[in-house]
């Protein structure tokens, strides 16, 4: 039996692998116009709370509110103890951990780098959509120091991590839970223009029936801006745009890769 292109699977919750991701608006039409014409997207209701779906799957949420970037959540066993030991570690707590009326408790932090990232406790039954055409794909850090967050996240989530490439032309890196890659940590270069300070970017999966570079010209025809223009990679072709109102994502086929770089792995401050 195939599979449609737009069918996701359901993420598997390991601590701190990705259970969510969120794009707070102020104009929820105009939001639902965009990523309903570039992903089609559906919708339902949540208690006030619309969240995006994909063949009646949970890809996404787009809560009103004061207009924010593409937010990753990550599952924690407990939201308040890592709050408490993100604090700790040198980050700032930007909520404390809240209970929210999807059972779950979630709250939001600054690394010492400067990125902001939510952790979610949820239920085993929690459903996140990924893979498929306008599902959740990936998600990396891209930050200044690359060693910093490293440090960090590896004590706050017990990553095992994988550099690839030579750590200084290439200074990228995975974070792996249980032997299965959840997140990618990206130095940023003089790719990244002057001042523009650490944070993360939320891709999302473009079928390869679509392809990449007819999901960048319906951004422009939606209003949005492709920032950069679609490139191949050893993980897929990929392309940097912003929806209507100027807020960053990135989209990916997996399908289109190139070669990769040997792999190194990274020493483990932490291991005795």
């Amino acid at each position: 039996m195939s599979i449609a292109p737009n069918t996701p699977q359901l993420a598997p919750l390991l601590a701190g692998s990705p259970c969510w991701a969120e794009r707070t608006v102020d104009d929820l039409k105009a939001a639902i116009e965009f990523y309903t014409g570039l992903f089609g997207w559906h919708y339902a209701d949540d208690a006030g709370y619309t969240v995006a779906m994909v063949d009646g799957i949970p890809v996404a949420g787009l809560p009103q509110g004061e207009p924010e970037p593409w937010r990753l959540y990550l599952v924690t066993p407990h939201a308040r103890a890592t709050a408490e030991k993100a604090f700790h570690l040198g980050g700032s707590v930007l909520r404390n951990p809240e209970d929210a009326a999807d059972h779950t408790q979630s709250t939001v932090i600054a690394d010492p780098t400067g990125a902001v990232v939510g952790f979610r406790h949820v239920p085993p039954d929690w459903r996140f959509g990924t893979g498929g055409h306008g599902a959740y794909a990936w998600a990396e850090l891209n930050t200044r120091d690359g060693t910093a967050a490293d440090e960090f996240f590896g004590e706050l989530c017990h990553y095992d991590i994988t550099q690839i490439g030579d750590g200084h032309r290439l200074d990228y890196a995975t974070w792996s839970v249980e032997g299965t890659e959840v997140i990618g940590r990206q130095k940023m270069g003089r790719e990244f223009p002057y001042g523009e300070r650490s944070h993360w970017m939320v891709y999302f999966n473009a079928a390869p029936e679509i392809g990449i570079d007819s999901v960048a010209y319906r951004v422009l025809e939606l209003g949005g801006r492709v920032t950069v223009e679609p490139y191949d990679t050893p993980y897929g072709r990929i392309t940097v745009v912003e929806d209507h109102a100027g807020m960053a994502f990135s989209v990916i086929d997996p399908s289109r890769v190139i070669e990769a770089e040997p792999r190194t792995e990274v020493d483990d401050p932490y291991d005795d």
